[in-house]
């Protein structure tokens, strides 16, 4: 703040303010993992490459998973990177989570969050950006629409700052990654998985209409039929504009531009490890993260994505009375929510960038009828849940869900 021009020194406060903040909310949530084994095992990746690189300091860092379902990781600016378990899940050896973690520690190393608040007090404060603010103000319409404009051009415009940045980290980070002994085949593989990684799943494909069909209560297609042809007309934009517009709010560059970028770097590269800590614990901290991703869901009040990933879980057959139960769980408490008109709450809403899948579970939790929910759901608990009715939480679901019934 002591270099800070006196005229700007407000803005710098605010942003600063709110800042560290978030960093605080962050970190005192129930969203970082603080469970001892995950924890010990990133320290000794972060060990791996600290020991390889001297200018990066132990004492400066926090580094941690979280228990995020959408696949990211991020440099706080202050010296705290965290690691979503929503890309861990994803990964396929402890390189590609060595290079994250070398990405991420080249933004801090390079002050990337410091400049980035630089960019944005600067081109809010420039004369241009002044001009069309005042002029704006001066109209008597159409001046959301105008705002919006002008907020999406210092988005695209920050977003291209920072992609330059992405570039600079990419570098930085295979400099940090080369003296660690880990196999730089790593990079790539885990630029190829971001490539994709908005739209992947550990899982296959949900089917919706097979996992909620029951003999006694048929699944019905009008939960999941599209809106009719007159309605779906009304948004205009065309397959490719809708992916211009969502690579334009992308802060990573397209993954394939960044692989050629490192190709060569990549290439020269004698041949090193994807495990140098415990490959065996890899695995068992995707599971862990996996289970505490889905939970974490639930605790956050995004009842339909915990349903989503149990169904997924249940239509792989992997922890199976679990997922079951927890689906009852849910159907129970989306009932007791809609009952109240309040389901909305607990409820995403179809999104062009969620998976196909997914959107077609939300139109049908957010289309279906309070009498057919009670039903649907009595249905699911007899299949699933009846085999394990001595065990008291699973009764109590039963319970609930065939009391509901009854009232229809």
């Amino acid at each position: 703040m002591s270099k800070v021009t006196p005229s700007l020194r407000k803005d710098y406060e605010e942003i600063y303010k709110t800042h560290f903040g978030q960093i605080e909310k962050t970190i005192n949530s129930k969203s970082p993992l603080t469970a001892k084994e995950p924890h010990q095992y990133l320290q000794q990746v972060l060990g791996k490459i600290i020991k390889a690189n001297p200018v990066l300091k132990a004492d400066e860092l926090r580094i941690f998973f979280t228990r995020d379902w959408w696949p990211n990781a991020y440099s706080m600016g202050d010296g705290s990177i965290a690691i979503n378990a929503g890309l861990v899940i994803h990964m396929h050896n402890e390189a590609e989570l060595a290079f994250v973690l070398c990405h991420e520690l080249a933004h801090y190393h390079k002050s990337h969050t410091l400049q980035s608040v630089d960019n944005y007090v600067t081109v809010t404060n420039s004369s241009e950006f002044q001009k069309k603010l005042k002029e704006l103000s001066k109209k008597e319409y159409s001046v959301n629409a105008e705002l919006e404009k002008l907020s999406l051009n210092l988005i695209f415009n920050s977003r291209h700052h920072s992609r330059s940045k992405e570039t600079e980290a990419d570098l930085q980070a295979f400099s940090f990654f080369k003296n660690t002994g880990y196999d730089a085949n790593g990079i790539v593989s885990l630029l190829q998985l971001l490539d994709t990684v908005d739209k992947a799943t550990v899982f296959t494909k949900l089917n919706v209409q097979t996992m909620l069909n029951f003999e006694s209560y048929p699944f019905k297609k009008k939960w999941i039929q599209e809106e009719s042809a007159i309605f779906s007309k009304i948004n205009t934009q065309t397959t490719e504009e809708k992916a211009k517009e969502i690579d334009s709010f992308k802060t990573h560059p397209d993954c394939t531009v960044r692989i050629a970028a490192l190709k060569d770097s990549v290439a020269s590269q004698s041949a090193g490890n994807s495990f140098l800590v415990d490959e065996n614990y890899f695995q068992k901290l995707k599971e862990e993260l996996m289970l505490e991703m889905i939970e974490h869901t639930y605790q956050s009040g995004n009842v339909s994505r915990n349903i989503y990933y149990n169904l997924l879980l249940l239509q792989q057959q992997k922890y199976t009375n679990l997922a079951a139960y927890l689906i009852a769980r849910d159907l129970n408490k989306l009932y007791e929510q809609q009952k109240n008109h309040k389901a909305g709450l607990l409820l995403d809403t179809e999104n062009k960038f969620y998976s196909d899948d997914y959107n077609q579970l939300l139109r049908l939790l957010n289309r279906i009828r309070l009498d057919e929910m009670a039903q649907l759901t009595r249905s699911f608990c007899n299949r699933y849940l009846s085999p394990l009715k001595e065990y008291q939480p699973v009764a109590e679901q039963l319970n609930i869900a065939e009391k509901n019934n009854n009232q229809h």
